[in-house]
Parts: structure tokens; sequence; C-alpha cells
């Protein structure tokens, strides 16, 4: 998949099959979309586009009128997006800048501006709840009789629902939140959405959350230094030489969707995925104006470190974090000894969670195969 930061640029399709969002977390929904759009490109012979931006709306309009609680939780980083998007088979994303300019373009000149004269847009797929321009003043209709007028054709997908048998609906939360997943029961009819991501992870369900993405909630970047703390804390313990070494993914946005402590998967770093207990937050317990100057930062304790990498050997990996579990919520520690013995207690906990999952495969995998 090719991406452009913008659409100025020689290497951008004349012509395309396009569709339009933020596309945070890439979720069943997304998916569903993407594949409509990958169907609509090949009839027609053009290449599939996704245009998207940076930052979200919300979060400029958040920093505009200074109330940040306009701004939405970040599912995922804009690597993970692109990520996603080039595995549903996209062939090109333009990330385009959200900024004052952008934000004051008038519908109408947003569509010969961008989709016309930018994109070459000959077939433009939107969402049931697409708006566009200042204000939000474009609406569905007002594409549609843009494309009659200028020659590029526009649907609507609507909503996309799932029915999952070992879930129900819980009542919608209070102020008009997204319906989310809940305990065993009848479920179906659930819209797939963002903010119903947004939910299941603020919430600590993360199976609900791998539900409607279609995949294990993920985060990935390249592996940078920290303080090195880990490698002091613990190393007294038994088995614990090199202290509690982690793997440091800085998270860009300030407000992640998902925080605390986790049982996770590491991609990247061996030839199988490898167990081990996470912290995604702002690490309350350390100085805020440490070497990571209190950014969110997702930090990994591998439970068996592979012995091939020695000492330095992780940093400027790329590395897919899997968060599986949520064991709880960051902790504030009131002393070194006291954030030792938090971490050793994680430790063991995630060791139980992958204990208690494996046995649970091998009791579905005999129950198969009798």
């Amino acid at each position: 998949m090719q991406v452009f930061r913008g659409f100025r640029h020689p290497g951008v399709a004349p012509a395309c099959a396009l569709t339009i969002g933020n596309f945070d977390g890439v979720h069943r929904g997304h998916q569903a979309m993407l594949a409509l759009l990958q169907t609509e490109a090949r009839h027609r012979g053009l290449p599939s586009c996704v245009l998207t931006f940076e930052p979200h709306p919300r979060d400029y309009f958040a920093a505009v009128t200074k109330k940040p609680d306009l701004a939405p939780a970040r599912i995922g980083t804009l690597r993970d997006k692109l990520t996603e998007l080039a595995a549903c088979g996209v062939a090109q994303t333009i990330v385009l800048p959200f900024d004052g300019r952008l934000a004051s373009q008038s519908p109408e000149a947003f569509i010969q501006n961008v989709l016309i004269d930018g994109l070459g847009a000959r077939y433009v797929l939107v969402g049931d709840d697409f708006r566009f321009g200042a204000k939000r003043a474009g609406d569905y209709a007002m594409l549609d009789a843009a494309g009659d007028a200028h020659g590029f054709d526009v649907a609507r997908m609507n909503s996309y629902e799932i029915s999952d048998p070992h879930a129900r609906l819980r009542p919608a939360a209070p102020r008009g939140g997204a319906p989310v997943l809940g305990r065993p029961g009848d479920g179906h009819g659930l819209r797939v959405s963002s903010s119903a991501v947004r939910e299941a992870l603020a919430e600590g369900r993360m199976t609900d959350a791998q539900t409607l993405l279609g995949r294990p909630y993920t985060i990935s970047g390249h592996v940078v230094h920290g303080r090195k703390l880990g490698r002091a804390l613990g190393a007294s313990a038994p088995g614990k030489d090199d202290g509690f070494r982690t793997l440091n993914l800085r998270f860009k946005h300030w407000k992640p969707a998902a925080s605390g402590i986790f049982a996770v998967l590491v991609h990247g770093l061996a030839d199988q995925p490898l167990p081990g207990v996470a912290n995604l937050g702002v690490r309350p317990s350390l100085d805020a104006n440490d070497v990571n100057a209190g950014r969110v930062l997702l930090e990994t304790h591998c439970l068996e470190w592979p012995s091939h990498l020695g000492a330095e050997g992780a940093y400027g990996k790329i590395v897919r974090v899997e968060l599986l579990h949520k064991l709880h919520d960051e902790l504030r520690y009131t002393s070194l000894e006291a954030l030792t013995a938090g971490i050793a207690k994680d430790g063991r906990d995630a060791r139980a969670f992958f204990a208690s999952t494996h046995a649970e495969t091998h009791r579905q995998t005999t129950r198969d195969r009798i």
C-alpha cells in the first residue's frame, strides 16, 4: 500500500475509488466497508483509496477550543491504522493533515479541491452518518448531487451489525453511550463502531473488544530507550538476575482508549509470540519528568527474555503487542520496594492467565476430537 501525506504528490493515482473516514481501530464495520470498496474498485478498474485525517478532527477542535474532553480516546496509533488498512487490501492511503484551513473549507470547496481536483474520485463510498466541510454542513444528499453534476458515483453503506451467540446487549450507557457487549445470552444487532470499541477497552473487556475488531487488540511500534529502571528492579529476586527488563513503545496520543496492566503476547522478537505483562499509561509511581517526559508508554516485560537478543538487542525493532487480558488499573506505589513487589505479582498473575488459557484450549481441543 502506498501512503501519502496530502495528495499533492506525483505518485498519487490520477483516479480512484475512494472512501473517507477516521478509521480509528479499523474495526469490523470498517473492514466491511473496505471490502465493498475493493469490489467496486475492481469493477471499475481503479485503485482503491482511503482518505483519512491526522490529527483526528475532534482532537483539533479540542485543542482550538481548549476543551480536552472533546477529544476521543484513541484506539490505535497511525502506524497501526495504516497496517490494518494495508491488510484489507487498500492500494493507497492519503493522510490529510486536519488543520484550520481544512476545518474552515466549505463542503463545496472540499468536493472540488479534494475529491475532484486532488484525488480524481470516480466512486465515493461513505458511511450512513457521514458529514463533511465547515460546521459539518455537507451530507450524503449534497455529495450525491455533486456526483451527478461532476460525473462520479456515490454510495452509502449502512451501519454494520454483528450477532454474537456468546454476548448480549446491555442498556446504552448514560447520556447516549454506545451499546456494548455483556454477559452470555441471546445477543444480536450490535452496531459496530469506534465508540463501542472505546467503551470495551475503557472497561477492560478485551474479549468484547476483540469481537468488535475481529482480531486481538494490538499496539505496535519501535522499541525505544527508557530509564532502564526495570533492570535494577527485582534483580535480587530468584531467577531475575536481569531484573524486569522492559520493551518501551511510545503511544503518541495522550489519551489511549485502554490503560492499565495487561497479560500480553509480543510478536517480532522470536519465531513464536512471547507471553508477557505490560503497563499502558503514564506510570504514576515514577517521576513525570523522567526521560519519557510523562508521555503515554506501553511498557512490556517478557516473561521469558529471548537469550539471543542480549541486553540491547531489542532496541529499534518493530514489535506488535497483543493486549489479551486486563489484570488491573494502573496503581501508584509508595516506594521502589512496593513497585518491585507489584511488578512481581503482575508477572505471576499473567503466568496464571496463560496457564488457564492453555488448559482451556487443551480441553476444547479434546472435546472437538471426541
